[in-house]
């Protein structure tokens, strides 16, 4: 597993890190998110031994990553796609790698294969797109058959065929036994694809639980009501002493009433209705409640307007 225990840094004036704290446990995809400035990458530089912490400490199977002898077959890592020799053929840019970790070369051509880049592999890599950069980085990240992943940002630039190749793979992956670390601002393919969520803000957690436990705790005890007068149904419910706020032009959230109270009260109150649903929150509307105050770079409302 990964362990990051009480990491803090500093770069001058800025505290990257104040007592970053988390486990990645294998067999589970754990999302990692939070605003940029968060200290998400520095963290996963601390973990690949890329930068040192001024406090704390991060395992990975129980070692910090610089006493690897070969790190490939323990850890595979996907930190920058673009971090690779324009000039050579995407499988001499792996071959270039597998050699460095004495791999043979089979493996180069499984990996290939495995991460659906066999047509292009004899392409020279400048000329891949994004999502095809961002294949032969999950290759190269697979050479050793690591038992810990760690991915950054792997959806970025794939097409809707790859998102949904790598949300399978990422599963299949965990399925297996392996840690697996992803980093996104996608919340939408987070929620299809972790089974926890660490969600941290200026350097430190601020969540750390199941996607499943998150989203309960953020949809809370609601129901979306549609009715064509939602003012009128609203109203219906505040005089019963049930709070209920109109939200677009058909519908009102109600708070603090199930689903047959919400209809009870408007059958009483002769206010017709379409449709009552309980509300379910995102992993969106979650992450958006926990960082609202922990954005560092914030654009000011109404400002850059073109003219």
């Amino acid at each position: 597993m990964i362990q990051v225990s009480g990491l803090r840094k500093r770069f001058g004036a800025t505290q990257a890190l104040d007592g970053m704290t988390f486990t990645v446990p294998p067999g589970r995809v754990t999302g990692f998110v939070g605003p940029n400035g968060a200290g998400k990458s520095t963290t996963i530089r601390v973990i690949l031994g890329l930068d040192a912490p001024d406090e704390g400490h991060a395992l990975v199977g129980g070692r910090p990553y610089r006493r690897l002898r070969r790190p490939l077959r323990y850890v595979g890592a996907l930190v920058d796609a673009a971090a690779l020799q324009p000039g050579r053929t995407g499988r001499n840019h792996l071959l270039w790698i597998a050699r460095s970790q004495k791999l043979p070369a089979r493996r180069v051509d499984e990996v290939i294969e495995l991460v659906g880049l066999g047509r292009a592999a004899r392409r020279k890599a400048g000329g891949f797109s994004l999502g095809m950069r961002q294949r032969l980085g999950i290759a190269a990240a697979m050479l050793g058959d690591p038992e810990i992943l760690i991915l950054d940002e792997p959806f970025n630039g794939m097409d809707p065929e790859g998102i949904i190749w790598i949300r399978g793979f990422l599963r299949s992956l965990a399925a297996e036994g392996r840690s697996v670390l992803v980093s996104s601002h996608l919340m939408g393919e987070l929620e299809d694809t972790a089974d926890q969520v660490v969600v941290v803000g200026r350097g430190r957690v601020l969540a750390d639980a199941s996607v499943a436990e998150l989203v309960a705790q953020a949809s809370g005890d609601h129901v979306v009501l549609r009715a064509s007068v939602p003012s009128e149904a609203a109203a219906a419910l505040q005089r019963a002493g049930t709070e209920a706020t109109v939200t677009g032009h058909d519908t009102v959230l109600v708070a603090g009433a199930a689903p047959g109270q919400v209809v009870e009260l408007l059958t009483r109150a002769g206010v017709p209705f379409s449709e009552i649903t309980s509300h379910r929150a995102t992993l969106e509307d979650v992450y958006l409640q926990l960082t609202g105050n922990e954005t560092e770079y914030r654009a000011a409302a109404g400002q850059g307007r073109e003219r």
